[in-house]
């Protein structure tokens, strides 16, 4: 029944713009064809002028309300630059837009059709072809460059005092895995992922770097304030993207290809509460790529807090590894052998009976 009246009203809107259009052709004839186009053509070059002084109104408004209000100043050292490099952009396109829309709209209202002007012919000029082909291809090339040299800083070789963080993605969830005492990941086959098994990543249990890493699902990822995070991306299915929206970082997840990047957080999750003053905030890990249905579902969370917050939070932590072995797990006690009961002797055959 929605389908239908759904149907209903495209058709019923489509008859009426003809109509519309037909009624519009009916008084066009009625007045004169030469009368009404030129008439048109007026209120179209002031209806032009209106909506270029009410776009950029609305877009000065826009700006003023919204800026730094949806996701706050970056809360990473990475996102500081990528937010100055946007923020350049903007100045330099916002110029060329200005300039050209307002030259644009106000063309369109001065020139509009007149009896008593003749349109000029300016069919082509090569100093006017050099200065608009060369001037943006240079602009463009510093603003690539800027951006090259920076996507490498965030996918380059991370600091020897950063911390280690996987992230996999899966339909549509995010899995963490942090390294134990060793700092080092142990390692992994796709073929070995088993959920029943307790190996949902597919660790490799005879590498002895698994057993004391911590695997976290379904749970905030933990970071360090001013400590510097290589994050590890993969994924166990499709391709998924980790997005960092408040610390400006952005990568993709791919089944078989790890992707790596690192930053710095500069702010807690209790010193964003406080900015925002939102006492629920948290940062937020989304999936940035379109991987299936239920990809507007596919978030999670961050928590940044200090060093010891961090440090009793692992600690609260046992490696997965014990809980696909729990009988090696030497927190779990095991059953006391009593020696001091009597051991009752075999008995003893006798001959002769």
């Amino acid at each position: 029944m929605q389908t239908f009246f759904i149907i209903a009203i495209l058709v019923l809107g489509f008859l009426i713009t003809f109509q519309i259009a037909k009624a519009s052709e009916y008084v066009a004839i009625m007045r004169g064809e030469e009368r009404s186009r030129k008439q048109t053509n007026k209120v179209n070059a002031f209806l032009l002028l209106v909506f270029l002084i009410a776009g950029m109104i609305g877009v000065y408004y826009c700006n003023e309300r919204l800026k730094g209000k949806i996701l706050g100043e970056p809360a990473s050292n990475h996102g500081v630059h990528i937010d100055n490099m946007l923020y350049i952009t903007l100045a330099i396109t916002g110029i060329v837009f200005f300039i050209t829309q307002i030259i644009l709209f106000w063309f369109c209202y001065k020139y509009q059709e007149s009896d008593t002007r003749k349109a000029y012919y300016y069919p082509h000029n090569n100093k006017l072809e050099l200065i608009w082909t060369v001037i943006p291809a240079i602009t463009l090339t510093v603003l690539v460059g800027f951006g090259i040299f920076y996507w490498f800083k965030i996918t380059g070789e991370a600091p020897k005092n950063a911390m280690l963080v996987e992230v996999t993605g899966s339909q549509f969830k995010w899995e963490y895995r942090y390294p134990g005492k060793d700092k080092i990941l142990g390692k992994k086959y796709y073929k070995n992922i088993d959920d029943a098994a307790n190996n949902p990543l597919g660790q490799l249990w005879d590498d002895p770097a698994n057993h004391d890493d911590i695997f976290v699902s379904g749970e905030p990822m933990h970071l360090v304030i001013n400590k510097p995070v290589k994050m590890v991306i993969g994924a166990k299915d499709v391709i998924h993207d980790v997005g960092l929206p408040h610390f400006r970082m952005k990568m993709d997840a791919v089944p078989g290809t790890p992707t790596s990047i690192w930053f710095t957080p500069t702010k807690t999750t209790k010193q964003m509460r406080e900015e925002t003053s939102n006492p629920g905030f948290m940062f937020e890990i989304s999936c940035d790529q379109m991987c299936g249905r239920g990809h507007y579902t596919m978030r999670g969370e961050i928590i940044v807090e200090t060093q010891e917050e961090f440090d009793a939070w692992i600690l609260s932590k046992k490696p997965k590894y014990f809980a696909a072995f729990p009988d090696k797990d030497p927190s779990v006690q095991k059953p006391a052998v009593d020696t001091t009961k009597a051991v009752a002797p075999a008995p003893v055959a006798m001959s002769g009976q």
